[in-house]
C-alpha cells in the first residue's frame, strides 16, 4: 500500500488554563468532571464523577438549568443560557482574535479549562498562548503538534484522533469484556463473570464499561456524521 500524499497541515495544541468561570470553579474542588457543548441560547453539560451534586448546585445557583437528566455518577444538564453570557472569559473570544478554530466539547476538571485548539498557522496557536497570558490567566500548553491532511478525505483523520482517552481501569474491563465475548450475539459472559476476572464490584464493572462505550461511541459519531 502507498503512503498517503499530503497536502496540508493544520496545528493543534491543547490548553490548561485556570480562570474565575463558573464552570471552572465549580469543579475547583469537587472530584468531578464537565464536558461542555456551546449553543447560542444554551449550554450542553455533562458532569460526572463521584460527587456531581455540588457542581450541579453551583451551576444552577450561577448560570441557572432548564433541564436535567440523572444517572448513576453523571447528570446531563441544559442551562438557561449560553457560556458567552456567564464567562467574561470565553476562550471563543480569542479564536476570533486568531482565526482558530476550537474544537468541543470544552472539558473542565480540577479547576481548569482544557481546550483544544486548531488553527492554519502555528503562530495562531503561539498567539492565543500570549493572549491568554497578556490577560493574566494561567494557562498550559498541555501538548502542541501538526496534522497533516492526505488528499484522500478517507485517511483525513487517523485512529490516534478517533479513539479518545479511557483510563486505564475502563481499557482492562473493556478489553476483559471483548475478549471474553460481553459483545457477541448472544452474549458469552456476564458483567458478575467480568467483575470477578477483575475483582472488582459488578457495578465497578458496569460503570467502567459504560463510560468506555459512550466516550468510543461519542468521538466514532463526530466522525462519522
Amino acid at each position: 500500500m502507498c503512503d498517503p500524499v499530503y497536502r496540508w497541515h493544520v496545528y493543534e495544541a491543547t490548553f490548561s488554563i485556570r480562570d474565575s468561570g463558573p464552570y471552572t470553579e465549580s469543579t475547583r474542588e469537587a472530584d468531578c468532571r464537565i464536558e461542555l457543548w456551546c449553543n447560542e441560547h444554551a449550554d450542553l453539560l455533562y458532569v460526572s464523577g463521584p460527587a456531581v451534586d455540588p457542581v450541579t448546585d453551583r451551576v444552577e445557583s450561577e448560570v441557572g438549568l432548564e433541564e436535567r437528566l440523572d444517572g448513576t455518577d453523571e447528570t446531563l444538564l441544559v442551562t438557561s443560557s449560553c457560556l458567552k453570557a456567564n464567562d467574561e472569559a470565553t476562550i471563543e473570544t480569542y479564536m476570533r482574535r486568531n482565526n482558530c478554530l476550537l474544537l468541543p466539547p470544552i472539558r473542565y476538571e480540577n479547576g481548569r479549562k482544557i481546550c483544544r485548539i486548531l488553527a492554519l498557522d502555528s503562530r495562531a496557536l503561539t498567539d492565543v498562548y500570549e493572549g491568554l497570558h497578556a490577560d493574566e490567566l494561567d494557562v498550559d500548553v498541555r501538548s502542541k503538534g501538526e496534522i497533516r491532511f492526505p488528499t484522500s478525505s478517507s485517511q483525513l483523520f487517523g485512529l490516534e484522533d478517533v479513539v479518545p482517552d479511557l483510563t486505564s481501569r475502563q481499557r482492562e474491563t473493556l478489553l476483559s469484556a471483548v475478549e471474553n465475548g460481553y459483545y457477541e450475539l448472544p452474549r458469552e459472559t456476564t458483567t458478575d463473570a467480568l467483575a470477578a476476572e477483575l475483582g472488582i464490584s459488578r457495578r465497578t464493572a458496569e460503570d467502567h464499561l459504560r463510560r468506555a462505550e459512550r466516550k468510543l461511541i461519542t468521538s466514532l459519531a463526530t466522525h462519522i456524521s
